[in-house]
């Protein structure tokens, strides 16, 4: 019996932090995107990983860092070359 509820409670462990982790990435999109973090967290954590889908389908807004910057923030040495002296 213990064996069983041990097992149990991984699983459940697992499937939160899958959980947590989907939420996280669906506001740091929706964030980058021009929508706001709250919108991707409310999607994340209802939605858990289908939510990261649908801010990944969801189109950027024109002054967005998505737009601007890209998905991930780049490094300050490649933005130092790039600007001018």
């Amino acid at each position: 019996m213990t064996g069983l509820l041990a097992l149990m409670g991984a699983k459940a462990l697992l499937l939160m932090y899958i959980w947590l982790i989907s939420a996280m990435s669906a506001s740091y999109l929706s964030e980058r995107k021009g929508y706001g973090d709250r919108a991707g967290l409310a999607t994340g954590l209802v939605l858990s990983a289908v939510g990261v889908l649908i801010w990944l389908a969801v189109p950027a807004k024109p002054d967005s860092k998505w737009k601007t910057v890209g998905a991930f923030s780049r490094s300050k040495v490649a933005d130092r070359e790039k600007t001018p002296a």
